[in-house]
């Protein structure tokens, strides 16, 4: 039998390198763990920690194929993070120039959350704990 250990990290591709970086470590608060140029490839490797926890890979290259978002594609959907307090985390992101979509509830837990989009549309959940 298959033993998984941990969910290891999320791979992102962005358009647009900065922006991206800016909103995954400034916006979104994941700190550097590394940062590589790769000049072969023509591409920016970040490697982003959550609380000490490796779990993005935040990635560039030249003229990346736009995601398809809405309707919804086939494949990963999201990414998640977990939150205390959900108005104090719309509220943050608003002052940041963010929107966020109206809060929802999980029919299944009935816990509250929310989306905002990174700058290439990628869709980040807000699920408070």
């Amino acid at each position: 039998m298959l033993t998984l250990n941990k969910i290891h990290h999320i791979a992102i591709l962005c358009s647009d390198y900065e922006k991206s970086k800016y909103f995954y470590t400034q916006i979104l608060g994941l700190t550097i763990i590394r940062e590589i140029y790769r000049e072969e490839r023509q591409s920016y490797k970040l490697d982003l920690a959550l609380n000490g926890s490796y779990v993005v890979e935040l990635f560039s290259f030249p003229d990346p194929p736009q995601r398809p978002s809405r309707p919804e594609a086939v494949g990963l959907r999201h990414l998640a993070f977990e939150v205390i307090n959900l108005e104090e985390t719309i509220a943050f992101l608003t002052s940041k120039n963010i929107e966020s979509e109206p809060i929802r509830i999980d029919e299944t837990t009935e816990k509250r959350f929310t989306f905002v989009a990174d700058p290439d549309l990628l869709p980040i959940e807000f699920y408070e704990r």
